[in-house]
């Protein structure tokens, strides 16, 4: 276990998502440890390494020996790093996906006029309001999403926990784009713990009611809080799809931080000899 200090330290450098501590321990309930320079966090028998050292997110040197200390974690049976590179203990078929985070310099994002015009339009039918509270229409939306959408295990889990992350966190916002009779049209949750970075968390609209342009307006509500707050970068989150990429490059974000996620099963101290011994045994 980190202590409190520690934990907001570790928060406060966060320029990847997964190093907001706050938001980790509540989306999956595992409890988070420093391994070297780098936070990870433990769930049972399994380690998930955030391996974008603190001091610097691209040193591969500092990523190795945190995966090092990772793997001396007693009773260890499934390892998960993510980082800029594959580490180099990952044996040969260990199951690997690469993205890339995408973000947006602050002040300005380098918005075009046509970005803005929809943003004009889209503010005519709804309202911008900034809050903490998530309340009953938030809720009834991801839920559509939960219904509607093929998602990932690991997705839904997030989403069902989005209300506990947002209420435990004191760095989240919610930014909810409303038509003039009160209705839910849109709403992005971002997270401003980070000194640096604030993060582009989620992003919900509702097909019926956002106008075009809608979920843009909930980012430009982000964006503006971060503005306010001073910090340098909004972190857009992963590619993930070519929609999604479109999204994130009309805003005139680029690729900042490679992403490698690398699981692997390792092998119990001592299995390897004993295998070599039963492969070399005379009949």
């Amino acid at each position: 276990m980190i202590g409190p200090d520690r934990l907001a330290r570790v928060t406060a450098a966060a320029v990847v998502p997964e190093q907001v501590v706050g938001y980790v321990s509540a989306v999956a309930g595992s409890k988070p440890r420093m391994f070297g320079s780098c936070v990870g966090y433990s769930s049972g028998a399994e380690v998930v390494l955030v391996g974008y050292p603190l001091h610097d997110p691209f040193d591969e040197t500092a990523m190795a020996v945190a995966v090092d200390l990772a793997l001396q974690t007693a009773g260890l049976e499934r390892i998960t790093v993510i980082g800029p590179v594959r580490p180099p203990q990952a044996p040969a078929r260990s199951e690997t996906a690469e993205d890339q985070y995408y973000a947006l310099a602050l002040p300005e994002p380098a918005a075009g006029q046509k970005l803005k015009n929809l943003l004009r339009r889209a503010g005519r039918d709804v309202r911008l309001i900034a809050g903490r509270s998530f309340e009953n229409d938030h809720a009834a939306l991801v839920q559509r999403y939960l219904d509607n959408r093929p998602l990932a295990a690991g997705t839904r889990q997030i989403f069902r926990r989005l209300a506990s992350y947002v209420e435990t966190s004191a760095g989240s916002l919610i930014v909810s784009a409303r038509r003039t009779d009160g209705r839910l049209a849109a709403f992005a949750v971002g997270e401003f713990a980070s000194l640096t970075t604030a993060f582009f968390m989620f992003c919900f609209r509702d097909s019926d009611l956002a106008p075009p342009g809608g979920a843009d307006l909930t980012l430009s509500g982000l964006l503006q809080e971060a503005r306010q707050r001073g910090q340098t970068r909004m972190n857009l989150g992963l590619g993930v799809s070519d929609g999604i990429r479109f999204f994130k490059r009309k805003w005139g974000a680029e690729p900042f931080l490679p992403y490698v996620e690398t699981s692997w099963r390792p092998v119990a101290p001592g299995m390897l000899s004993r295998l070599r011994g039963l492969l070399w045994r005379t009949p």
